[in-house]
């Protein structure tokens, strides 16, 4: 049996120069053994060792491509790795540097919530009205539940384009867990307010009357990131003021008032793209995570880069993955040990697969 390395609590007890010296050198026993997921949001002192960076879903197609690689390191959240897992080569383990590492949004629907929302639609409209479409910041079981009742799973960058595909097929869609996703996307699409209602599952019939779900075309989860439910409409109004040239860009996670002030939402790939591709001079005011907005400021010294909002908003469960865990994780896995891994059960992962495969086809 391999023998573990020193324990995290030890490791956080170092000097952070060590803790660095001691995973560039597991870094250098692993080879390519191993590659390393770095998620945008997550702390510089990790996302250095990143051998891609990204958002989720790229991440794992990414390390999905990597034959050599025998581990996967997720330097994110948990329904990222179960992601990488789910589409993962042969034997390739996935690992998750700290356990505790999850999504507060993806924690606001759970696997029974759902089945109970589903089952309660049902009594109001048929469920064969009905698509079920999964953000993908949500655990496997919700996107097999997806994938075995005809639904799919989107991103922030291609959720229009899954919201088409599935009103082409049904008239009703059901989508969680973010609301704001699901309304700034269907909003733009044109879909008035009274087509949308929201879903309380510690209510009955979420919070809703029979009659209003019947007139819904969609159906929002009520849930939300802790992150981006932070941005206010005063906080555009006040960086305008300050700065009347400023170029507001949002994550759609933002509420609707947030966004329809912003010049312009998208994904975190859509925001890095933006600032790359802006003329030198360029004044932003970023509404998203602060890590990821302090990299760009910091790799984009041409541009004026500010954060939106008057307050730090960090990921707290992402800033889990720190370096004594990572360090740990990577002198483990040297060592032969293998901590910390992600695996979705095989029936999940056979739907959850299909959900996924049907979104890669839109």
């Amino acid at each position: 049996m391999a023998v573990l390395p020193c324990s995290v609590r030890d490791l956080a007890l170092l000097p952070e120069e060590e803790l660095h010296a001691r995973a560039q050198a597991a870094r250098a026993v692993l080879g390519s053994r191993a590659v390393i997921l770095g998620h945008h949001y997550q702390q510089e002192k990790v996302v250095r060792y990143a051998d891609f960076l990204g958002d989720s879903l790229k991440l794992s197609q990414q390390a999905a491509l990597q034959a050599d690689a025998e581990y996967i390191v997720f330097c994110g959240v948990h329904f990222m790795a179960e992601v990488a897992d789910i589409l993962r080569q042969g034997d390739q383990k996935v690992v998750l540097p700290d356990l505790s590492a999850g999504c507060s949004m993806a924690d606001m629907a759970s696997y029974e919530q759902v089945i109970d929302a589903w089952d309660e639609l049902g009594t109001v409209v048929p469920n064969g009205e009905i698509t079920p479409v999964t953000y993908i910041n949500s655990a496997a079981d919700l996107k097999a539940f997806c994938g075995e009742h005809g639904g799919t799973v989107c991103t922030s960058s291609n959720a229009s384009r899954v919201l088409e595909w599935a009103f082409a097929r049904r008239p009703r869609v059901l989508f969680f867990p973010d609301q704001h996703l699901g309304r700034n996307t269907a909003t733009a699409m044109g879909m008035p307010d009274d087509a949308m209602v929201v879903w309380d599952p510690d209510r009955p019939l979420g919070g809703n009357t029979r009659e209003a779900i019947r007139r819904a075309r969609v159906i929002l989860w009520s849930g939300y990131c802790s992150v981006h439910q932070l941005f206010r409409p005063e906080h555009v109004d006040l960086a305008r003021e300050r700065d009347p040239e400023v170029r507001v860009v949002v994550h759609p996670e933002c509420c609707r008032e947030v966004v329809q002030k912003a010049d312009a939402y998208g994904s975190t790939e859509y925001i890095v793209q933006a600032i790359r591709k802006a003329a030198v001079g360029s004044h932003f005011a970023i509404g998203t995570e602060l890590n990821l907005v302090s990299r760009l400021a910091k790799e984009h010294p041409e541009h004026q880069i500010d954060f939106l909002a008057p307050m730090q908003c960090f990921c707290s469960t992402m800033y889990r993955i720190d370096l004594p865990h990572f360090t740990w994780t990577l002198e483990s896995l040297a060592m032969g040990a293998v901590v910390n891994q992600i695996t979705v059960l095989e029936e999940d992962k056979h739907w959850a697969r299909m959900a996924l495969e049907r979104m890669l086809s839109v």
